[in-house]
């Protein structure tokens, strides 16, 4: 299959699914990217999200120039999203090794599709612009140490320098919550001023997969018992 078409084919899949799609979007659909190196970038592990894909740069740049191309003619709305890390300072991500504007800015765009109503639009504009959730990694091995304090435990935040445990990243007061019923996460993730997101690698599937979240005890508490009283 031609890459024009590899391309159009991830583009066309992501916008019926959300209404718009990325660069990321086609990165992952055409198989250049894994979801593990978007983690990585997310959580800085990663310098910059080219040195995860597995294409050689003039590729990626014909890539992203189908893309353009492809969204243009579809009749698509351009519209700049910040990418910020999933870590506790937020730092501002950059995608490429050049860090150059023209670059940084193909990345960052996402094409809407016209289709959607002005409310949809709104919805996601102003989910591209939230600050993404903060993550924690449930440990693989037990020998692990934390690069702050030598410290270790089942859960851990991945940063530059190397896993941290929750004290360290200032986490270490949140509660687990265990997946399962969404009505209370979602109700306690709302009442928690700091929340995070747990996830754990699946060996089948290669990927990092959601099994539970990091919230408040008192939000905790207060969603619980407000789900109860509506038993």
């Amino acid at each position: 299959m031609e890459l024009t078409e590899r391309v159009t084919q991830a583009a066309d899949a992501a916008v019926r699914e959300k209404g718009y799609a990325t660069a990321i979007d086609v990165m992952l659909g055409i198989g250049w990217l894994q979801p593990s190196h978007v983690l990585e970038w997310r959580t800085r592990r990663l310098p910059f999200l080219e040195s995860g894909i597995q294409a050689n740069l003039s590729k990626v740049s014909e890539a992203m120039r189908l893309f353009a191309a492809w969204a243009a003619n579809a009749g698509l709305q351009p519209s700049i999203a910040e990418y910020s890390a999933r870590t506790a300072n937020r730092e501002r991500l950059r995608f490429s090794k050049s860090g150059e504007a023209a670059i940084e800015a193909a990345w960052q765009t996402h094409w809407v599709s016209p289709n959607l109503t002005d409310a949809k639009c709104a919805r996601v504009a102003a989910r591209a612009q939230k600050p993404p959730d903060l993550v924690v990694v449930a440990a693989r091995h037990s020998d692990w140490r934390c690069h702050r304090c030598s410290g270790t435990g089942q859960l851990l935040v991945m940063e530059p320098p190397g896993p941290a445990c929750l004290n360290c990243a200032g986490l270490g007061h949140l509660e687990e919550l265990p997946a399962g019923d969404a009505l209370v996460t979602r109700r306690a993730r709302s009442a928690s001023k700091l929340s995070a997101v747990i996830v754990r690698w699946s060996r089948t599937r290669k990927r990092y997969e959601r099994i539970g979240v990091l919230v408040e005890p008192a939000a905790l508490a207060k969603a619980r018992g407000r789900t109860e009283s509506n038993a």
